[in-house]
C-alpha cells in the first residue's frame, strides 16, 4: 500500500506568475517530456473572461466582496501539489482510473477550501509521476484569530461583523488545519490504495533543485569511476602488449641464433672443426632453453587470464546466490547503516539482528532528534518485515515501536 503526497505552500509575489508559467508550461522544465505535454489539462472551468491561472486568482479576489485593502505583501494564493507513490499512480493510470482520481481530488479541494476558492487544478502528465497543481485563494469569513483571542481574554474594545470576508492565508494554514488536510486527503484516497504517512516522521520532501544536485554529484562520481576503469584497462593493455613484444623479441632472437647455428654447422662440416661442433651444440641448447622459457611465459599468461576469469565468475555467482536466496539482505543495508552509525551497535549485535531475531540490550542509546543519549535496562530491538510492503523491513523497539517514537517516549519519562 503506497502513500499520498500533498505539498502545501504559500505563493510568492502578488501575481505568482513564475508558478503560473511552470504550471501552464509557458516554460518547460528539464524534468518534463515535451512529447507528453499535450496530455496536461486544467480540471477547473474558468469563469467567463478568465483565460489562465493568474487571471483566475485576480478574478476571485476582485469578486469576493473584500472590503479591507489588500497589502502588497499579502498572500494571494496557496499552491497545493497532490499525488501519490509513483508505483501506485502508474497503477491507477494503467487501470484507466486516472480521470476518477482527478475528480476525487477536485471534489476534495472544493470540499476542503471551497468551490469558488479553488480557482485552478492542472493535471501534469509530462513528468515522472502524474500529479495535480492546485491553486486556492485563501478567502475566509469571520473575525481574525487575533480578534477572537482578545475577546476571549476580555480585551476587546470594539465590535466587528462576524461574517466579514477576508483574504487570510494564515487562517487557512494553521498547524491544526494542516494536520486535518492530510487526514482528510488520505481518507479520500483510500479507495486507490494510498494511505497517510507516519505522523512525526523525519522524512522530508526533496526539492527539484536538490534532486538535480544529487543527480549531478552521482553522475560525477560515476564518470570518475569510468575514467578510473578506462585508465586501468589501458594500463593492462599496455602491459599485455609489452609482454607480447618481449615474447616476440625472444622468438626473433631464437630464430637468429638458430640461423647462426645452422650456418656455423655448415662451416664446421666443411672444415671438420670440433670447436665449431661444440659451439653449435651449445647454441642448440641455448635455443632449446629459450623456447622452453617462451612456452612457460605464454602458459603463465594463459593461467593468469584463466584465474582472473574464474574469480570473476565466482564473484558473480556469489552475488547471484545472495540476491536469489537472501533477497532481503539489500533491504537491510539502510537499517544496518543506521544501527552502526547512529545507535553505535557492535558487529555482533548487528549480525544477530540480520538473522531477524530479537536482541535485548542494556545501555545508553543516542537519539539524533534530541542530540542526547537515553538509558534503558532492557531494550528489545528487532528487524521486522513491513506488513504493508512485502520485502521491506524496519527496525522496532519494545513491542513494535519505531525508534523515533521510542526516543520520544523516553524523553517524556
Amino acid at each position: 500500500m503506497g502513500y499520498i503526497s500533498i505539498q502545501i505552500n504559500k505563493a510568492k509575489g502578488s501575481a505568482d506568475t513564475g508558478a503560473s508559467d511552470h504550471i501552464e508550461r509557458k516554460t518547460i522544465p528539464k524534468n518534463a517530456d515535451p512529447t507528453r505535454t499535450h496530455l496536461n489539462r486544467e480540471l477547473v472551468e474558468f469563469p467567463d473572461g478568465v483565460s489562465d491561472r493568474t487571471e483566475a486568482i485576480s478574478h476571485r479576489i476582485r469578486t469576493a466582496g473584500i472590503k479591507r485593502k489588500i497589502t502588497p505583501d499579502q498572500v494571494r494564493a496557496i499552491r497545493i501539489v497532490l499525488s501519490g507513490t509513483h508505483e501506485d499512480m502508474m497503477k491507477i493510470q494503467d487501470e484507466g482510473r486516472l480521470d476518477e482520481w482527478c475528480d476525487d481530488n477536485l471534489q476534495w479541494l472544493q470540499r476542503t477550501f471551497g468551490k469558488e476558492n479553488t480557482v485552478s487544478a492542472v493535471l501534469h502528465m509530462d513528468e515522472h509521476t502524474p500529479h495535480i497543481h492546485a491553486t486556492v485563494v485563501p478567502i475566509v469569513t469571520g473575525e481574525r484569530r487575533k480578534a477572537k483571542k482578545k475577546q476571549t481574554d476580555g480585551k476587546r474594545s470594539y465590535r466587528k461583523k462576524a461574517n466579514t470576508v477576508r483574504l487570510c492565508a494564515d487562517d487557512v494554514l494553521t498547524r491544526e488545519k494542516l494536520v486535518t488536510y492530510h487526514d482528510s486527503y488520505a481518507k479520500a484516497m483510500e479507495k486507490y490504495g494510498l494511505q497517510r504517512g507516519v505522523r512525526g516522521s523525519e522524512a522530508r520532501h526533496t526539492t527539484t533543485a536538490q534532486y538535480y544536485r544529487d543527480l549531478k554529484r552521482q553522475t560525477g562520481e560515476l564518470e570518475a569511476n569510468v575514467q578510473q576503469l578506462q585508465t586501468e584497462q589501458q594500463q593492462a593493455e599496455q602491459q599485455l602488449d609489452k609482454v607480447r613484444q618481449e615474447v616476440k623479441s625472444e622468438k626473433l632472437e631464437a630464430a637468429k641464433t638458430e640461423a647462426k647455428a645452422a650456418f656455423v654447422a655448415k662451416v664446421g662440416s666443411l672444415f671438420g672443426s670440433n670447436k665449431l661442433k661444440e659451439e653449435r651444440e651449445e647454441l642448440q641448447q641455448r635455443i632449446s632453453a629459450l623456447e622452453n622459457q617462451n612456452k612457460e611465459l605464454i602458459q603463465h599468461i594463459k593461467t593468469m587470464e584463466q584465474e582472473h576469469k574464474e574469480e570473476c565468475t565466482k564473484f558473480n555467482e556469489y552475488v547471484d546466490k545472495i540476491q536469489r536466496y537472501f533477497p532481503y539482505v539489500e533491504k537491510l543495508l539502510p537499517l544496518i547503516y543506521f544501527c552502526r552509525t547512529t545507535l553505535k551497535f557492535s558487529e555482533r549485535v548487528i549480525q544477530k539482528l540480520c538473522k531477524l531475531k530479537e536482541i535485548r540490550l542494556k545501555g545508553d542509546f543516542y537519539s539524533p532528534e534530541f542530540n542526547r543519549k537515553f538509558h534503558d535496562e532492557n531494550a528489545v530491538f528487532l528487524f521486522k518485515e513491513d506488513k504493508n510492503r512485502k520485502g521491506y523491513y524496519h527496525i522496532c523497539v519494545n513491542n513494535n515501536i519505531p525508534p523515533v517514537q521510542w526516543f520520544r517516549q523516553k524523553a517524556n519519562e
